[in-house]
């Protein structure tokens, strides 16, 4: 390979298999490194909204993807204490035509097992597992990853090192060094408990009598909140809860005492009470986030993205879909500036950071809505009431109707 166009990526999640897609569809020669053995989806459901999909669908995922997913028809939003519906937002078809591409769901496997297969017949690319970039080093040839492998040290060079190694990232470590920056993660203070049930199981049955089997549905309560969508064609339902809580174990899963989610949902609808006991045991997340004032990129040719980038609370439902984006932006920004590399870096990351700092305070706001109590809720509830569909759906042109920028050099 050609080192002096190799773009090296550290991680085989979402951010890393688009970015090395969206590399190699310009030409680039790619390698991706991962320091699991087995590639294997952390989480369970995945929102996948039209600025997502139509990154997907232009890499040619997509196509691979739909038979997995589910397109549901709205997102509605319900009063977790009376179960009564507050909001309804259109999805379907009608997304699909206001936003030039669909919103989907699925299990967060069946988008990673898309990805892999796509990077898997593309020449242009090598996926090598069991391999740990821990450094990286930059001179006048470019960048050389250190890599752990097998129990030895090796080193894999090109011009651009992406690091797409999550949350706990290693990369971040190096370019807070080169940048004088704090590299670690910070809990939220918030849990996120995860479940799946069958559909014909007695939980999903649980749950269709109180959501919308073919919706996304938010319940709403001034101590947690919980999200619920079809998965796996419908087969099964995803289930998400929300609430405060302290740290656990450094890592992505754990066990957490059911007991605080319990308690949180004091005053819930009996029967949403009994849909959460009936679809335990619940795997609890400890909701983790990075300082945006951290910076993304080197001039010397290294650049985070996705959760190693900008680790955010998933209460805009963009985790998955900023990573995506930062991907394919990140490669098609470094495309045109092909002498510049250090002026590339430098524009993708003043194009991305007011984009993403708007998705997080959307995130904010919405656990701030979504959590109201007393006059606040009340106040939330007419609003909703009095805002019809239609501008419920203009309000997040911004978000799903967000296509690439293109560059324009004078």
């Amino acid at each position: 390979m050609d080192d002096k166009r190799q773009v090296v990526i550290a991680g085989a999640g979402v951010a890393g298999l688009t970015a090395a897609l969206a590399f190699a569809e310009r030409g680039y020669p790619v390698q991706v490194f991962e320091q699991a053995q087995r590639l294997e989806a952390v989480g369970a459901g995945i929102q996948l909204s039209p600025n997502a999909t139509r990154i997907l669908r232009q890499l040619g995922v997509l196509k691979r993807l739909l038979p997995a997913t589910v397109r549901p028809e709205a997102v509605v939003l319900k009063d977790a204490r009376t179960l009564r519906e507050l909001a309804r937002v259109p999805l379907g078809q009608a997304a699909e035509e206001r936003w030039g591409a669909p919103y989907l769901v699925a299990h967060r496997a069946d988008l990673q097992s898309a990805l892999t297969a796509h990077v898997a017949e593309n020449p242009n690319i090598r996926l090598v597992k069991g391999a740990r970039v821990s450094g990286a080093a930059t001179g006048d040839d470019g960048v050389t990853a250190t890599l752990e492998t097998d129990g030895k040290t090796v080193q894999s060079q090109g011009f651009l090192l992406v690091g797409a190694d999550g949350v706990w990232s290693s990369v971040r470590a190096v370019v807070d060094r080169a940048r004088g920056g704090s590299s670690r993660s910070r809990f939220s203070g918030e849990l996120a408990w995860r479940t799946t049930v069958a559909a014909d199981s007695g939980a999903g049955q649980a749950f269709a009598a109180i959501g919308a089997a073919d919706c996304v549905t938010t319940f709403l309560h001034p101590g947690f909140h919980m999200v619920a969508y079809p998965v796996s064609k419908g087969d099964a339902f995803n289930l998400v809860a929300f609430t405060k809580g302290e740290r656990i174990a450094e890592g992505w899963s754990g066990h957490a005492d059911p007991v605080i989610l319990a308690n949180a949902m004091s005053g819930t609808a009996a029967a949403l009470a009994r849909l959460v006991e009936m679809a335990g045991p619940w795997l609890t997340w400890p909701l983790h986030t990075v300082d945006q004032k951290q910076h993304w990129t080197t001039p010397t040719g290294i650049a985070l993205i996705g959760d190693a980038a900008h680790a955010m609370t998933p209460f805009a439902a963009q985790g998955a879909a900023m990573a995506i984006e930062d991907a394919a932006t990140l490669a098609g920004v470094i495309a045109d500036f092909p002498a510049d590399p250090k002026q590339g870096l430098a524009i993708w990351e003043n194009l991305r950071r007011p984009r993403v700092e708007k998705v997080i305070r959307r995130g904010a706001l919405n656990r701030l809505a979504w959590h109201a109590w007393g006059p606040v809720a009340l106040a939330r509830n007419l609003v909703l009431a009095t805002r019809p569909a239609e501008k419920l759906a203009a309000d997040l042109d911004w978000l799903y109707g967000w296509e690439e920028p293109k560059i324009i050099r004078r």
